[in-house]
């Protein structure tokens, strides 16, 4: 039986029960391989831009005796998903930037599914931003601390028409929502609550140290504008524990 790591089994999680799934950076295919064993799949295609990870992939599905249900696939993103190939695709373990790159070159691949579920390893934010300003919706999110790191995580559906006339917060709010996450914010996610703790102290601990100087201005005001950001955060979800 395949034992994923904390982050991938929430990973897995967020997988709609029945789905097809392209499994975007597999590396050793591990995600693919435990929903199709735990019969959470019926299928999946593993695909990675380099033969390395492609070997590796190959290697755990064959002896998991799983090769009529995951095939591997060389291919730059979606490049080389076929049309109803898959309804899942996930993104997980790499940057922002390269994810919101891959979404972006692959949009008509992208528009033939029916969820995504991103794990971005940074620029949270502007992975968030992209979904919400593509034809997408967050409708549920994760956040796990693993080895004294923090992974949030979400399940992404394409809008329809009726959703898109769902109407958006304001600005400043909805600004927050791309930083800290409208599911986790809506369900005060204890494990949110603990990250922002963490950031509020550290970043408490870098005012204090930071010497007031003129070039060192432009630092401390980001710095406060991010402690109130968190603050507010925290005084928002804090009362519904």
């Amino acid at each position: 039986m395949v034992k994923l790591s904390k982050r991938l089994q929430a990973i897995a999680d967020l997988v709609t029960k029945g789905n097809r799934v392209a499994d975007i950076g597999t590396d050793h295919a591990y995600i693919p391989i435990y929903l199709v064993k735990e019969g959470r799949i019926p299928g999946a295609v593993a695909m990675d831009v380099n033969e390395g990870p492609l070997l590796r992939a190959r290697s755990h599905i064959a002896s998991e005796h799983l090769e009529d249900c995951i095939r591997t696939k060389l291919s730059d993103g979606f490049a080389s998903l076929l049309p109803g190939e898959a309804d899942t695709g996930v993104i997980a373990g790499m940057g922002g930037a390269l994810m919101i790159k891959i979404l972006s070159e692959g949009e008509t691949k992208v528009r033939g599914l029916k969820e995504l579920i991103l794990q971005p390893q940074s620029e949270t934010a502007g992975v968030r931003k992209y979904i919400r300003t593509h034809g997408m919706y967050i409708s549920q999110e994760d956040m796990v601390e693993e080895d004294g790191k923090y992974y949030p995580m979400m399940q992404v559906k394409i809008c329809s028409e009726e959703r898109s006339a769902v109407s958006e917060p304001e600005e400043k709010h909805r600004m927050l929502e791309d930083a800290f996450g409208p599911e986790l914010m809506k369900n005060s996610h204890p494990v949110l609550i603990q990250w922002l703790k963490r950031e509020k102290q550290i970043v408490t601990e870098i005012l204090e140290n930071l010497p007031r100087q003129s070039h060192t201005e432009a630092r401390r005001q980001e710095l406060l504008q991010k402690m109130e950001e968190i603050s507010q955060v925290l005084m928002e979800i804090s009362p519904k524990l």
